[in-house]
C-alpha cells in the first residue's frame, strides 16, 4: 500500500522525500515498480477497466448493481459480486448521477370523475398488454417549460408511447396513448392506470379508453406509491438525463429523449424487476417461451 501511495503521488512529491516519510527504502520501491504483476492484480486491473467502460457506456447513469448485472453477463466476470464492484467504483470515484427535488405536474384537484384504484399496487404482471401505467413530467427547453407524457407496459417496464408538448392539456396524454395503441395493438380489457390528474379525468381521455374497451384505474388521493412504477421511471429520467442537460430546441429534446427512451432505456438498461434484463429482452424472452409452450 505504501509503494502504491508513492506511485500515485509522484507528480506532487519526490520519491526520495516520500520514502523518508514512509520509512521505506528507495530501492524497495524500485523493486516493487519493476516486479511482474500477479495474476490477481492483472484480473483486478481488467475488471476496473471494464467497469469504467460500462460506466461510460451508461453515460454515468449506472450504479454498482446495474454494472454488476452487466458484468455477470460476460464470461470473464460472471461471478463478480456487487460488493466488489461497489468498492472498485468508490476507488475510481465513479458515482451514479443524482436527482433534484420533485415538482408535481398533474392537478388532482378537479371535479372530474375519479376511477377506482383497480391496480391496487399489483405491479407483478404476468404478460404484456395486461396493464399500462402513465404519468407526466416536465422539462425546460430554452426558457419555456414542456411536458412529457408517457405510457409504460407494467409487465416489462417498457416505454410504449410518449409525447412532448408545451401544454398540460389532455391532448398530449391522448396522443401518447394513441402512439402506444398503434405500437402494441392491445385487446379489450387492458387496464390503464394513472394518478388523478385532470388530464386523465377528462371526457376526451375517458372516451378514448371506452372506444378501445380499456378499463381505467386511478391512484388513491395523495398516494404516489399507487403509481410507483411510472413515477420511478421519471425519477430515473430526471436523475440520469433531464437535470444534467440544457435543451436548446424542441427538436434537440425530442432527439435526445428518443435516444434515451427507445435506444437506451428500452433496449439497453437492465431493470431489477425484470431479473436484471432490459425491457426489450424481457419481452423477447416471454415471446420465446410462448413459442415453446
Amino acid at each position: 500500500m505504501r509503494y502504491q501511495f508513492i506511485e500515485n503521488h509522484r507528480s506532487r512529491f519526490t520519491v526520495k522525500k516520500m520514502c523518508q516519510v514512509l520509512k521505506i527504502s528507495a530501492s524497495g520501491y524500485q523493486h516493487w515498480k519493476t516486479k511482474e504483476p500477479s495474476s490477481r492484480q492483472i484480473r483486478r486491473d481488467r475488471l476496473k477497466k471494464r467497469i469504467f467502460e460500462l460506466y461510460v457506456e451508461h453515460n454515468g447513469m449506472a450504479g454498482s448493481p446495474m454494472i454488476t448485472a452487466d458484468l455477470n453477463d460476460e464470461p470473464e466476470f460472471f461471478n463478480v459480486s456487487p460488493n466488489t464492484v461497489a468498492r472498485l467504483m468508490r476507488e475510481m470515484n465513479l458515482k451514479c448521477k443524482t436527482v433534484k427535488k420533485f415538482v408535481a405536474t398533474t392537478d388532482s384537484k378537479h371535479n372530474g370523475p375519479v376511477a377506482p384504484n383497480l391496480l391496487n399496487r399489483e405491479f407483478d404482471v404476468k404478460e404484456p398488454n395486461t396493464v399500462w401505467v402513465s404519468d407526466i413530467t416536465y422539462l425546460k427547453i430554452g426558457r419555456k417549460w414542456y411536458y412529457l407524457s408517457v405510457f409504460m407496459d407494467l409487465f416489462s417496464r417498457s416505454v410504449i408511447g410518449w409525447d412532448l408538448s408545451d401544454s398540460l392539456e389532455r391532448f398530449s396524454v391522448i396522443k401518447a396513448l394513441n402512439k402506444a395503441i398503434m405500437r402494441r395493438r392491445p385487446g379489450k380489457g387492458l387496464m390503464v392506470h394513472s394518478d388523478r390528474g385532470i388530464q386523465y379525468a377528462s371526457k376526451d381521455f375517458r372516451k378514448c379508453l371506452r372506444t378501445h374497451g380499456f378499463v381505467q384505474s386511478m391512484s388513491r388521493k395523495g398516494n404516489c406509491w399507487d403509481n410507483a412504477v411510472a413515477e420511478s421511471f421519471f425519477h430515473t429520467l430526471k436523475t440520469q438525463l433531464i437535470h444534467h442537460i440544457r435543451f436548446s430546441s424542441v427538436e434537440e429534446a425530442e432527439r435526445i429523449l428518443f435516444k434515451y427512451i427507445e435506444v437506451y432505456y428500452n433496449q439497453r438498461r437492465k431493470h431489477s424487476a425484470n431479473g436484471w434484463k432490459a425491457p426489450a429482452h424481457c419481452e423477447q424472452a416471454w415471446h420465446d417461451l410462448k413459442k415453446v409452450a
